[in-house]
């Protein structure tokens, strides 16, 4: 149900590399959420960085809510990029699971492709060029 990446790259630079990927790949960012800062600012200490990518594909999109308005409860899709000792982690929940969860099977081929994108996007803003991420499923 969740895929992740560790990366050795700096939050700020996976940030602006999955930005980039997402565009490349015909997916907007929507919005970046950065929880520590949210949390601290309604008063609570929070020391984790942990940064929440929203990306859509509009025709993607277009296609699941035209047959399932439900699933506008887990649109758009989302990417954590979070801090660990070891370096970053990137982190989404996948779109085939997500689809499981409503009575819509034949959108299980857009989630299928969608998965990959993203997938894809994580990559590469995770990889150091010519190397290849640890992934864990």
């Amino acid at each position: 149900m969740l895929y992740k990446i560790e990366s050795k790259k700096e939050l700020a630079q996976i940030g602006r590399e999955l930005e980039a990927a997402a565009e490349k790949h015909k997916f907007g960012v929507l919005a970046v959420h950065n929880l520590k800062a949210k949390i601290q600012e309604k008063g609570v200490d929070f020391r984790d960085e942990c940064l929440i990518y929203e990306v859509c594909n509009p025709c993607q999109a277009k296609k699941v809510l035209e047959t399932n308005l439900e699933l506008s409860t887990v649109l758009p899709c989302r990417i954590s990029v979070y801090q660990t000792e070891k370096g970053c982690t990137l982190a989404t929940l996948k779109p085939t699971s997500l689809v499981e969860l409503f009575d819509s099977e034949s959108l299980h081929a857009v989630a299928e492709e969608v998965e990959r994108t993203i997938v894809t996007i994580m990559q590469e803003a995770a990889n150091p060029r010519n190397e290849t991420a640890q992934l864990t499923h």
